[in-house]
């Protein structure tokens, strides 16, 4: 069956730095564009940024642009969120998420209801 399995996540001082991965198992990961999403305590799910089945393009929410990296290693059925400069309002339930993509795609989709299947979710502490 598939699997997401988010990790990384951890407790981090603001303006410190993590890493999370999201290692995928049970699909062809290379025909499957990725995202990751996050939920704080009392929120709802929001997008945080995504890419294409490739890695080629990314898109990213306006809250962590420029702060946040996401990438993936097709090889190693993984996609990576790098975050940087966190800030107390970072704090979240971090989730990764797969979205089959046609073969002729290049898209990446922000969208949380396109996704597929999803992970448990890592937490992302930040304190201030």
């Amino acid at each position: 069956q598939v699997q997401l399995v988010e990790s990384g996540g951890g407790l981090v001082q603001a303006g410190g730095s993590l890493r999370l991965s999201c290692a995928a198992s049970g699909l062809p990961f290379s025909r499957y564009a990725m995202g990751w999403f996050r939920q704080a305590p009392g929120k709802e799910r929001e997008f945080v940024a995504a890419c294409s089945k490739s890695g080629g393009n990314t898109g990213y929410a306006d809250a962590v642009k420029g702060r946040f990296t996401i990438s993936r290693d097709n090889a190693k059925n993984t996609v990576y969120l790098q975050m940087n400069s966190l800030k107390p309002g970072d704090t979240a339930l971090y989730y990764c998420a797969a979205k089959y993509a046609h073969y002729s795609s290049s898209a990446y989709y922000p969208v949380e209801y396109e996704y597929d299947y999803w992970g448990q979710g890592t937490q992302v502490t930040v304190s201030s």
